[in-house]
């Protein structure tokens, strides 16, 4: 998966790119606007941000504010509440994925058009369903990922000392 988004989020963002400034430079420095460029431009930036997210999902690397990290000081007690941050992205994961369903399946059913060049929005609109249900699947990962260390956490036992007494002989 990781070869996957080494080579399509580079792809997508290019493209991006290459269109807004091809965009751009028809605009306002040949003054001939492009009709429809904007509707196709549509496709690449939504499969970009949802796989972007996908992606930042799979690596566990969202952006978190892990404020009581700073005021709990055991290992344990960080272990807990990250279990506990995982259950609730995995509860608000699973209802935001249902909404996407419900979504996925009317544009599946309406198959609205774009206004100008007439191409399916269901393309554009899919993305949703499935980042989303990616996203439940890696924050699911990492819940179970947590919860077993949390459940298997040994807790370091008291320091012995460096130098054992010997007995004479």
């Amino acid at each position: 998966m990781e070869r996957f988004f080494k080579y399509v989020l580079p792809l997508l963002i290019s493209i991006v790119a290459l269109m807004e400034f091809y965009q751009v430079l028809m605009r306002y420095v040949f003054e001939l606007p492009v009709m429809g460029l904007d509707e196709l431009l549509i496709y690449p930036t939504l499969w970009l941000y949802i796989l972007g997210s996908v992606n930042a999902a799979r690596e566990d690397t969202q952006i978190k504010a892990n404020v009581l990290d700073v005021f709990l000081k055991t290992e344990k007690s960080r272990l807990i509440v990250r279990v506990i941050a995982d259950v609730m992205s995995v509860t608000v994961s699973c209802w935001l994925t249902y909404w996407a369903w419900d979504y996925f399946k009317y544009a599946k059913r309406v198959w609205k058009e774009s206004p100008t060049l007439y191409i399916p929005t269901f393309w554009a609109e899919c993305s949703l369903f499935i980042g989303l249900t990616l996203m439940t699947v890696y924050s699911g990962y990492y819940l179970l990922k947590n919860a077993r260390r949390l459940i298997s956490y040994a807790p370091l036992q008291s320091a012995e000392p460096l130098l054992q007494p010997t007995k004479e002989l």
